[in-house]
């Protein structure tokens, strides 16, 4: 399978869709990482590098989009959420203005830039801020079509891209791939216990789907790029037809997907829910095997998980 970094995918996207004259680009001084500079190549007359200023860069990007600009912000995801936060809920969120946030660089996938630069805690921040939509896309492919679904749809988007590599999911970029803010794919039947993830915690359930199955578990994973609006359909159809959620994020347990889905539980149709991701710690320098080792975070750290969830709750 080919591999694609959803911050390049983001790239590509930019320069794919950027024939609409609404779209500007404003970048933090990190354009090369976060692939911006391929908008730049191509629209030169429609990128601005802000330096190292994301505040004053999101608020420039809300005085564009007051006069009909699609404006596109991106720095890396401990940057655009977290230094970033008092702004994007004052000028972006507030006024409900059509700013989209891509911030790439975000968990433990960040590898050596160690603790600083591997956000944990974005989308616990960004889904608690009122008219914004949060989304976090597998691969590349579904990045173009998050990239995509945010020029079409007007307000505030908040998209979380990673620095590595990762397995296509849905096939190679370029393709219309089912996509539809607010709902969850389907990616894997099963009846003895839902796997929801995010990011590209969608291939690490797929290949504990496959351990599982060596042993006789049918899991069903469900591929929940929106974290705001959720699916809640999704989510409760699980709830009753198997017993039993885990949900899988490179994020902190605490306010993400995994808090995200038990509250829908909880006040709706309740079952037990299991969280999987990072334990209410810092990540560390490493690269990202060994941190996902480290941290637990494997597919058969993720199988073993949803085995003695089954074993606790079913018998």
């Amino acid at each position: 399978m080919s591999k694609m970094a959803t911050r390049e995918a983001y790239g590509k996207a930019l320069v794919e869709f950027g024939e609409d004259k609404r779209i500007v680009v404003l970048d933090a001084d990190l354009s090369g990482s976060t692939n911006t500079s391929k908008f730049k190549a191509a629209y030169p007359d429609r990128f601005f590098d802000m330096g190292i200023a994301e505040a004053n860069m999101t608020g420039v990007a809300a005085g564009l989009a007051t006069t009909g600009k699609i404006s596109f912000i991106s720095s890396f995801a401990a940057f655009a959420s977290m230094r970033n936060c008092e702004q994007i809920r004052n000028s972006v969120c507030y006024p409900n203005l059509n700013v989209k946030v891509c911030a790439t660089h975000a968990g433990l996938s960040v590898g050596e830039d160690g603790a600083s630069h591997q956000c944990l805690e974005d989308l616990a921040v960004m889904r608690s801020i009122p008219n914004i939509k949060v989304v976090s896309p597998c691969d590349g492919a579904s990045t173009r079509m998050a990239i995509k679904a945010a020029i079409e749809t007007d307000g505030p988007f908040y998209i979380r891209l990673g620095r590595s590599k990762v397995e296509d999911v849905y096939g190679e970029y370029g393709e219309d791939v089912p996509f539809t803010l607010g709902k969850a794919n389907t990616l894997r039947e099963g009846n003895d216990v839902t796997i929801i993830a995010t990011g590209l915690m969608v291939q690490t359930a797929l290949s504990a789907h496959d351990i599982l199955k060596d042993k006789g578990i049918n899991a069903r994973v469900l591929d929940m790029h929106t974290i705001k609006p959720i699916d809640k359909e999704a989510i409760l159809k699980a709830s009753s037809e198997t017993g039993l959620i885990i949900t899988a994020e490179e994020h902190t347990i605490n306010g993400g997907l995994g808090s995200a889905v038990a509250e829908v539980v909880c006040e709706n149709a309740p079952c037990p829910v299991k969280r999987f991701g990072v334990n209410d710690r810092f990540g560390q320098s490493g690269t990202p095997d060994a941190l996902f080792a480290a941290y637990k975070l494997t597919a058969a750290d993720l199988a073993e998980k949803c085995e003695n969830a089954i074993r606790e709750i079913k018998g």
